[in-house]
């Protein structure tokens, strides 16, 4: 008999935001797998760790983070090959990802490769879109409104395209597509809307209007909301 696959959500960064299921299941499985970077510390294994019993194998899931390479195949056809050879002896196996699994995550690439072959469960997480609203003390959407998810990479043409017509907007990935952004929503005369937020729910979390902000000095970890005048009132 197989063991049983977990996409295990860990929430935004605070360990504490992490759900009462998923600290179970960390408490209890023998592996743990999780995505790095090619070099350095894993963000997901970070927000887990307090809730990580010693003795635990884990698995490493090293990957580029360049967009142009991102998601590298090679290296999630190599984790699934570890995470089927555990689970075909009989271990549970928990894949941690910040936020939750099926909301940008990078679990989904494993599930793709591992569903029809394993029993798999799912366990949702506070995804960084909920994380950024409370931190910025932001009401996403109300009544009949339409929120609208925006990758920050998208082409600038779409980006201003969507914007043009959105109730509101949580803008994400923003790293160095910060300018763009910025300029097609101080165009649309946006700016004022919006709020920047950095590293939701963790110690260096930062909240401020987005027309204050260094658009060079924004990580990829960071979020835009923006609500129109009126909306919801």
């Amino acid at each position: 008999m197989s063991g049983t696959l977990y996409g295990v959500g860990v929430g935004p960064g605070d360990p504490d935001l992490i759900t009462l299921k998923a600290h179970k299941i960390l408490q209890t499985v023998p592996v743990i797998a999780y995505p790095a970077p090619e070099r350095g510390d894993s963000l997901a294994r970070r927000v887990a760790a307090p809730h990580i019993p010693q003795g635990r194998r884990e698995i490493v899931i090293r990957m580029p983070l360049d967009l142009k390479r991102f998601p590298d195949r090679g290296s999630y056809d190599k984790a699934a090959e570890q995470i089927a050879t555990a689970l075909r002896g009989g271990e549970d196996v928990a894949v941690i990802c910040e936020g939750d699994p099926f909301f940008y995550g990078s679990f989904m690439y494993l599930f793709d490769r591992l569903n029809a072959d394993f029993p798999i469960q799912v366990v949702p997480g506070i995804s960084s879109l909920m994380a950024c609203a409370s931190a910025a003390m932001m009401p996403l959407v109300a009544r009949n409104e339409t929120l609208l998810v925006l990758p920050a990479p998208m082409a600038e043409a779409d980006l201003r395209a969507r914007l043009a017509l959105a109730e509101a907007a949580a803008i994400i990935k923003l790293g160095r597509h910060a300018a763009k952004v910025k300029g097609i929503l101080d165009d649309l005369d946006l700016l004022d809307d919006a709020q920047y937020i950095a590293h939701a729910t963790m110690p260096d979390e930062v909240v401020q209007p987005l027309a204050n902000v260094a658009a060079e000095d924004v990580p990829y970890f960071a979020m835009i909301l923006v609500r129109r005048k009126g909306v919801g009132s």
